[in-house]
């Protein structure tokens, strides 16, 4: 669905859209999100390919999380993550190629 730039937003899709550009605010949660838009890795592999502390990755990770931005599947101890919305990485990499151009 496309939206029309003369319509009125409502405070669900107003508060859902501020929440997504928060994310996307943060220069970690860009690195970890582009990290993982290929393939989905563990907490130490995201910590130790960006060169991040184990705690930093986790806790931007439960915000991540928190927004469905991400997603996760547990393999005895360890867990995986992923890009879990394929339009926020489409978002995400068109800034990228803005901030590039």
């Amino acid at each position: 669905m496309e939206h029309k730039c003369d319509q009125q937003l409502d405070e669900e899709t107003l508060f859902v859209v501020s929440q997504t550009f928060k994310a996307l605010s943060d220069p970690t949660r860009i690195r970890i999100l582009d990290y993982i838009c290929g393939e989905e890795k563990s907490v130490n592999a995201i910590a130790e390919g960006l060169n991040l502390g184990q705690s930093t990755v986790s806790h931007q990770l439960r915000f991540l999380k928190n927004l469905r931005l991400v997603k996760f599947r547990r393999e005895g101890t360890t867990m995986y993550y992923s890009h879990d919305d394929e339009h926020i990485i489409h978002l995400l990499h068109q800034a990228i190629d803005h901030a590039k151009h």
